[in-house]
C-alpha cells in the first residue's frame, strides 16, 4: 500500500517537462513584464522623466552665500539653505561614512544594486522593513522626485523612476559626481541642506575639515533628521553615530581600536544658527538682500543664458561684500558695551519719571489724547494693523493690547541679551521705549568700501535699521560742511577770526521774531579763530559763516559731498536741523580723508553665480567734493576737536588715550535728542549716532546728552579694538600732504592780528593782515 501512495506522489517525465515549460515562461514573461515596464517608464508613460539636458543641469534649490571682505561666510538668502562644494572638498571620512552605511557596494553596480534589492524586499515580506535604495537611486528621488509617497502602487512606480533615473546618472556621470552631487540635495535637519551648511550649521567648519565623528553624526542624520538630531536626543543621536562607526569598521574603513576610541566620545557640537536675525551683520545682511533684488530686477546683475533673471533664493549666488568680519565684530561688540552702561545711566537719570513727553497719569494710556507718544506706538505695531484688518472693535483692540501674555523681551542682564516673561503688549511697548539705540558705520575712504555696519544693538527685537533707514537731524555734526564751503569757495582760513556774540537773521523769523541762535551753553565773548570756533563747536560762529557765504551754497557743497536729504537753504541749516542718514554723514566725511574726492559707499565688490562667473560688479567713481587743498585745511581743523584746549572731543586723548591725530566732529541736537559722532584717520571713517526710539525720548541736560558722551565711546571703544588687531593695520600716521607741493599750508595764527574782544561792530575782513594768502 506505502508502494501504491510513493508511485502517486511520483510524477510523471511529462508532468516534469510541462511543470519546467511553465516555471520558465513565468520567469521570462515577469522578466519581460518587467522590461517593457521599464521601457515605458522610461518612455514617460507613467510620469515625466528628466531629460539628459536636465541630468547635465539638475534644478536644485542652492542658497545665495554672503561673503566677507576676508572669505567668511556672513550668512545665506535661501528657500531651502544650500550651498554647493565640489568633490575635492569633502572629507574623505565623509564619504567613507556614507558609503559604508547607505550603499556598500557604491562603485561596483550601475545604479540598481539587484542583490540589495532582492534582499531587502524578501525581509520587508517578513515584517522587517529595510531600504534597498542606492546612492544613485536616493540622488534620482532628491533630484527629481516630490518627495517619497506613502501609497503603496505610487511608490512602485516612483520605485521604477527612480531605477531608470539611477542608471541614466550613472550613465552621465563619474561616481565622485554623484556622490558629490548626492551630498549637495541632501537635508540633514536644523534648517540645513547639502554638507556644506550642515558643517557650518552642525560644527561652524568646512566639508573637507570634518573628522571621523562629525562625518558619521551627519551620515547618522540620513536616517531621520528629527529622530536622531542631536539638538533633540543626545543619546539617540549618539547611538546612531555609533552604529555608522560600527558599519565603517566593518568595511575596513577605521580599525576595531579606533573604532573604541571614537564610540567613547561625547558629542561636541558648535552651533551656528542659520536665521537670518542671527550672527554676525544681522542689519547689513537685511539690507543687502533687499539691494540685491533691487539689482536683479533693475537689470544691473547680467540675466541667465536663457534670458531668465536670477532668483536671490534658488540660484546658489555668492555675493562678495566689503564688510571686514573683525571690524564688524568689533563694532557690534562696541555698540553693545557702551550701551549698557549708557542704558544704566539713562534709567538712574530719569529714575520716577518718565522719559517721554505725554504719557498720561491714567492706568490705560491706549487711545488716551494726552499719551501721544505711546499712542502712536501702538498704532503704528503689527498687532494693532493686524486687528483693524480684522476688523475688531474698539473695545477688543483696547482687550488685547492690556491681556497679559507669555513673550520674550529684550534685555540687557541677560546673558543672550533676552528673557521670558509676562506682560501685556501695552507694557511691552512701554518697556521699549525706555532703550535707547546706536548705529555704527566704518569705511575705507580711499575705496569706498565699508568695513563695518551695526544697525541697532540687536537685530531680533530692534529690525529698524539705523545706518541707512534712519534718518535724524545731525545737528554740529554737519558744521564741517558749512566750514569747508567757507573755505573752498569764499577763501577763509583756519586762524580768520570771529566774534563770539550772537548773529541776527532779520529776514528769518521764528515765532515773529528775527532769527538769532545761541550756542548751546549760552555763553559769549571773546573772539575765536575758525579753527577753535570748530573745535569747540560754537554756534555763532558757524552762524557768522552762515550769514556771510549764504545758506544755498552750503546745500550745493552738501550735495556735492554726498548728502541725499532734503535741505532747505535757510539759516538754521548750518546748525543741522535738517535730517539725514548715518550712512549719508560718513560719506560726505570721508572725502576729507581722501583729498578732497568723494569714494561712494560701496558694500558689494561682485556677484557670482554658482559655476563661479561674474554677473555683478562693481564699479566706483570717485566724485570731487571740494579741492586737496581744502580737504587738508578741513582736517587740520577737525584735528583741533581733540587737540585744543576745550574741544568736544577731548576723550579721545583722556578717556581713550589715543595720542595719534584723529580728525573729528562730534554733533548734539535740541533737547539732547540725538548723540552723533564722526572721526577719521587716514585710512579709515567711522560714524555714529546715539539715541532713542523717537525724538521725545531724551536726556535732560547736556553733560548726559551730548554726542561726547553718547556716541564718541563708541568710537573710541571700536578704534581701541581695531588698533589692538594690528593685522587690520588701521593707520596712526598723520593725514598725507596734498600732492601739490606748491600748495602752502602756513596755519600760523600769529600772523593775524586777533583782538581779545569785539561787539557787533567788528568786522574781521576790513583788518588787512586778516586777508593772508595761505
Amino acid at each position: 500500500m506505502s508502494k501504491n501512495r510513493k508511485n502517486k506522489q511520483q510524477l510523471s517525465p511529462e508532468e516534469v517537462g510541462r511543470f519546467t515549460r511553465t516555471f520558465w515562461k513565468v520567469i521570462f514573461g515577469c522578466v519581460a513584464f518587467v522590461f517593457l515596464l521599464l521601457m515605458a517608464v522610461g518612455l514617460g508613460v507613467f510620469g515625466k522623466l528628466p531629460s539628459l539636458a536636465s541630468l547635465e543641469n539638475p534644478d536644485n534649490n542652492y542658497a545665495a552665500e554672503v561673503l566677507s571682505s576676508d572669505g567668511t561666510i556672513l550668512g545665506t538668502f535661501y528657500d531651502e539653505n544650500r550651498s554647493y562644494v565640489n568633490y575635492d572638498q569633502i572629507s574623505p571620512n565623509l564619504i567613507k561614512a556614507l558609503v559604508s552605511t547607505e550603499d556598500e557596494r557604491f562603485y561596483q553596480h550601475s545604479g540598481i544594486d539587484f542583490k540589495r534589492t532582492v534582499a531587502s524586499a524578501i525581509f520587508t515580506l517578513f515584517g522587517d522593513k529595510q531600504g534597498g535604495s542606492t546612492i544613485s537611486q536616493q540622488l534620482a528621488l532628491n533630484l527629481y522626485g516630490s518627495g517619497r509617497a506613502d501609497n503603496f502602487m505610487v511608490r512602485v512606480m516612483q520605485k521604477l523612476r527612480e531605477w531608470v533615473t539611477a542608471v541614466r546618472l550613472e550613465r552621465r556621470y563619474t561616481k565622485q559626481e554623484i556622490i558629490t552631487m548626492y551630498l549637495n540635495t541632501v537635508d540633514f535637519g536644523n534648517n540645513s541642506y547639502g554638507i556644506k551648511m550642515a558643517a557650518r550649521s552642525y560644527f561652524d567648519t568646512t566639508p573637507d575639515k570634518l573628522t571621523v565623528n562629525q562625518s558619521a553624526l551627519l551620515v547618522g542624520l540620513l536616517k531621520g533628521t528629527s529622530r536622531f538630531s542631536p539638538l533633540n536626543n543626545e543619546e539617540r543621536a549618539k547611538a546612531r553615530r555609533n552604529t555608522v562607526l560600527g558599519l565603517m569598521r566593518k568595511h575596513g574603513e577605521i580599525s576595531a581600536e579606533q573604532y573604541a576610541a571614537f564610540t567613547k566620545e561625547p558629542i561636541v557640537l558648535d552651533l551656528q544658527p542659520t536665521q537670518h536675525d542671527r550672527g554676525l551683520a544681522p542689519y547689513f545682511r537685511e539690507f543687502l538682500r533687499l539691494e540685491v533684488t533691487r539689482l536683479i530686477n533693475d537689470g544691473e546683475v547680467k540675466r541667465k543664458e536663457n534670458g531668465e533673471e536670477y532668483d536671490v533664493y534658488r540660484d546658489g549666488l555668492k555675493i562678495h561684500t566689503t564688510i571686514n568680519t573683525r571690524m564688524q565684530r568689533y563694532a557690534e561688540e562696541a555698540v553693545r558695551e557702551h550701551l549698557t552702561g549708557l542704558q544704566a545711566d539713562f534709567k538712574r537719570h530719569w529714575k520716577g519719571r518718565i522719559p517721554w513727553k505725554g504719557l498720561s497719569s491714567g492706568p490705560n494710556p491706549v487711545f488716551d489724547d494726552k499719551a501721544i507718544t505711546i499712542n502712536t506706538a501702538i498704532k503704528r505695531s503689527e498687532r494693532y494693523r493686524k486687528m483693524l484688518l480684522n476688523d475688531l472693535p474698539e473695545d477688543s483692540i483696547k482687550a488685547g493690547f492690556t491681556r497679559p501674555v507669555r513673550m520674550k523681551v529684550f534685555s540687557w542682564d541677560s546673558p543672550d541679551y533676552s528673557k521670558d516673561t509676562v506682560m501685556s503688549p501695552l507694557d511691552s511697548i512701554i518697556y521699549y521705549k525706555w532703550f535707547l539705540r546706536s548705529a555704527f558705520m566704518a569705511l575705507d575712504p580711499q575705496t569706498g568700501h565699508i568695513k563695518a555696519w551695526v544697525g541697532g544693538p540687536d537685530y531680533r527685537y530692534f529690525k529698524f535699521d539705523m545706518v541707512k533707514l534712519g534718518k535724524r537731524q545731525v545737528g554740529s555734526t554737519f558744521k564741517p560742511i558749512v566750514y569747508t564751503e567757507a573755505i573752498e569757495d569764499f577763501g577763509y582760513k583756519p586762524c580768520f577770526p570771529v566774534p563770539n556774540i550772537p548773529v541776527e537773521f532779520p529776514d528769518f523769523l521764528v515765532d515773529g521774531k528775527p532769527y538769532k541762535p545761541q550756542n548751546s551753553d549760552y555763553s559769549f565773548g571773546g573772539v575765536y579763530t575758525l579753527r577753535e570756533g570748530l573745535a569747540k563747536s560754537l554756534n555763532v560762529v558757524t552762524m557768522y559763516l552762515i550769514k556771510h557765504i549764504g545758506p544755498a551754497s552750503v546745500v550745493d557743497r552738501a550735495e556735492k559731498m554726498g548728502i541725499s536729504a532734503d535741505m532747505e537753504p535757510y539759516p538754521s541749516i548750518g546748525l543741522g536741523v535738517f535730517e539725514t542718514t548715518l550712512y549719508d554723514m560718513v560719506s560726505a566725511f570721508s572725502a576729507f580723508a581722501n583729498r578732497g574726492m568723494r569714494k561712494p559707499p560701496v558694500f558689494i565688490t561682485h556677484i557670482e553665480d554658482r559655476n563661479g562667473n561674474i554677473i555683478y560688479n562693481k564699479i566706483n567713481v570717485p566724485i570731487e567734493a571740494m579741492s586737496e587743498q581744502t580737504a587738508y585745511t578741513m582736517l587740520h581743523m577737525l584735528k583741533g576737536t581733540s587737540e585744543v584746549s576745550g574741544g568736544t572731543a577731548m576723550r579721545l586723548r583722556g578717556t581713550y588715550g589715543f595720542t595719534n591725530p584723529i580728525a573729528a566732529k562730534t554733533g548734539t541736537t535740541q533737547n539732547n535728542v540725538d548723540g552723533w559722532f564722526l572721526g577719521a584717520v587716514p585710512n579709515l571713517v567711522a560714524g555714529v549716532w546715539t539715541g532713542g526710539d523717537d525724538q521725545t525720548v531724551h536726556f535732560r541736560d547736556t553733560r548726559l546728552g551730548q554726542g561726547a558722551n553718547m556716541a564718541l565711546p563708541v568710537w573710541g571703544r571700536f578704534m581701541q579694538k581695531v588698533y589692538k588687531d594690528t593685522t587690520l593695520e588701521v593707520s596712526k600716521e598723520d593725514f598725507p600732504l596734498p600732492s601739490d607741493s606748491s600748495i602752502n599750508l602756513n596755519f600760523d595764527c600769529s600772523a593775524y592780528h586777533v583782538p581779545e574782544t569785539a561787539d557787533s561792530t567788528f568786522v574781521p575782513e576790513e583788518l588787512p593782515e586778516n586777508r593772508l594768502d595761505f
